[in-house]
Order: C-alpha cells, then sequence, then structure tokens
C-alpha cells in the first residue's frame, strides 16, 4: 500500500509541474519550452521576459496557493466530519468575503485593500460559524452546516442590497468579476501574503494529520489515546477556515476544488490523512493552474470567470462519482 501511496504522490507531483508548464506558455502571449528556459535562467530581457517574471509568474504561483490551501482545508473538513460533500465554503467565508467587498467597493475602497479585507471578513465568518456551532462537546456538526448556510444567506441578501442601491454599474462589474473568481492583477505582494497563511495552515494540518486518524477510529478510542475531541475539533475548524480566507481573498469564490480534490485524493491513497494532504494539495494546485490556463487560452484576449469555468468542470465530475458511488448520497 505505501508503494502505492508513493506512486500516486510522485504522480501528482509530475501532473502538477505539467500544468505549471501549460499554464506557463497559454495565454494571450504564448511562450515556448526554450523561450521559458531562457527567461526563467536570466539569458532574457526585452519586454516579454518582464511581462512574463512581473505578470504570468506570480499568477502561476497564486494558482497553486489557491488550489492547494482549497484542497487542504475540503480535506481537513471531509475528513473530521467524515464526510465527502463537505466543502470549505460551508464556513461561510466565501459570503462574508464577497458581502465585505461589496460593502467595500460601494464606499468606494481602493482595489489594493481587496485582498486584506476580504482575508479579514472571510475568517471573522468562518469564526463566527465555529461559535454559533459550539456545544457542550466540542462542535456540533449539525449546528456548524446550519451556522454557516444561515451566515451565507444573510451576507448574500447584503450583497444583493448593495447591488441594488449601487449608483454605477463599476459596483457591479466588480462584484460580478469577484463572484465569478479570477487571478486577474493578483501580483508578487498577493502571492507572498497567500503563501505565509498557507505555510501555516499546512504546519498545522500536516501536525493535525494523527489527531484525524485517531478521530476516525471514534471519539472514544482517540479519548483513550490521549486525544480531546473538542479540542480537535476547535483545531481542525480553525486552521481550515484560515486556508479558506487566505484563498477566497485572493482568487474570489472559486468552488468545487475542495469539495472534488480530497475525493479523489482518498480514492487513490486511501483515508491516512498523512497521505491525503499532500496529494489533494498537488492535485488542487493542478487544477487551479489547468482552470486557468484554460480561461486564459480559450478566447484570448477575453479572459472567462475562473469560478464558472470550474463548475462546469467540477459538477459533472461530481454528478459522476456520485453516481459511481451512490453511497455517498445516503
Amino acid at each position: 500500500m505505501k508503494n502505492r501511496q508513493s506512486a500516486v504522490c510522485a504522480l501528482a507531483l509530475i501532473g502538477c509541474f505539467l500544468a505549471l508548464l501549460l499554464g506557463a506558455s497559454t495565454g494571450a502571449l504564448h511562450f515556448s519550452p526554450h523561450e521559458l528556459w531562457l527567461i526563467l535562467t536570466g539569458q532574457r530581457h526585452d519586454a516579454l521576459a518582464r511581462a512574463f517574471l512581473e505578470l504570468r509568474l506570480p499568477r502561476l504561483c497564486n494558482a497553486m496557493l489557491v488550489g492547494a490551501a482549497l484542497a487542504l482545508a475540503g480535506a481537513l473538513l471531509q475528513g473530521l466530519l467524515r464526510n465527502p460533500l463537505v466543502d470549505p465554503y460551508l464556513t461561510g467565508s466565501s459570503a462574508g468575503t464577497t458581502c465585505a467587498l461589496a460593502l467595500a467597493v460601494a464606499f468606494g475602497l481602493d482595489f489594493a485593500w481587496w485582498p486584506l479585507v476580504g482575508f479579514f471578513a472571510a475568517l471573522g465568518t468562518a469564526l463566527v460559524t465555529l461559535f454559533l456551532a459550539r456545544s457542550g462537546q466540542g462542535i456540533s456538526v449539525t449546528r456548524f452546516l446550519l451556522a454557516g448556510v444561515s451566515l451565507s444567506a444573510f451576507c448574500a441578501a447584503v450583497v444583493t442590497l448593495v447591488l441594488t442601491v449601487a449608483p454605477s454599474n463599476s459596483v457591479q462589474l466588480s462584484l460580478a468579476a469577484w463572484v465569478g473568481g479570477s487571478l486577474a492583477g493578483r501580483g508578487w505582494p498577493e502571492c507572498i501574503f497567500a503563501a505565509r497563511v498557507l505555510s501555516v495552515g499546512a504546519v498545522f494540518a500536516f501536525l493535525l494529520a494523527p489527531t484525524l486518524n485517531a478521530l476516525r477510529l471514534g471519539e472514544s478510542r482517540a479519548q483513550a489515546l490521549g486525544i480531546h475531541p473538542g479540542m480537535a475539533q476547535w483545531a481542525v475548524l480553525a486552521t481550515a477556515s484560515c486556508l479558506t480566507a487566505g484563498a477566497v481573498s485572493l482568487a474570489g469564490m472559486v468552488g468545487f476544488v475542495g469539495l472534488i480534490v480530497p475525493h479523489l485524493a482518498r480514492r487513490w491513497v486511501g483515508s491516512d490523512a498523512r497521505w491525503v494532504f499532500p496529494v489533494s494539495m498537488l492535485l488542487g494546485a493542478a487544477l487551479v493552474l489547468l482552470a486557468d490556463a484554460l480561461v486564459r487560452g480559450l478566447l484570448p484576449p477575453l479572459e472567462l470567470p475562473l469560478g464558472v469555468l470550474l463548475a462546469f468542470l467540477g459538477v459533472p465530475l461530481f454528478l459522476f462519482l456520485a453516481y459511481r458511488e451512490r453511497s455517498l448520497l445516503t
């Protein structure tokens, strides 16, 4: 089994590299592998090289970070709640971010502040969800889901109100771009911020991997191993919320990555979180890289919404998996 897990991890790494190569060469500006080599080794210094290093390369890094963060958050939540239908956005993070940015656009906040506002709004919404979901035994799964759905509905109502009373179409266009999901205009500052969030979240996630494996055996057995289920739930949910907040603040509403990718990872490497986490991160990064390459390369110079394309890819795949494994829906 370990040989198979290692092989899957290696294949996921190769797939991520190929997706990165495709993303680097695809778009309004096409770069051949030879041109990419010359640029990355510092042998080319023209305008195209600067465009690649200052625009496309940070976008590729951001795409990898968003995909890895959402996939890891999904793996954490699905492992904790033992439900393959759980998505990171159930924490209400995406709705909270969209609500905060709707207010920010309406009051004329500069675009440069959007990622920071989005991050704290997503994190704050997730923390409110966790607070409402707490019970005497830790976190109630039912309360968690109901709180996330309720807060998302409230935030959606606020966004609709802002769009209704917006004085111009600029607010509507800005929010539409965010809701659709996009990595356009994201540079190195946003990449550094997202990398810090992902690094912290990944460290905590891998430290929590043995705890999740123990919780899969049942709370009584986990307690016999010295694990406090309530504290473990808080730690896992806080880590997943932080990862989701970082991804949403960077790319907007990019769905189905945290739902589909962890499920595929578990099918290929089993339910051991120590293997599910790295494979999920690699597959998530590869998926968002591929989707971002498609949105830039299908109708250049027009760029399709990233979240819309991922929905077109994710919904049929999810329905296929649900049909193949009908036990998911029971």
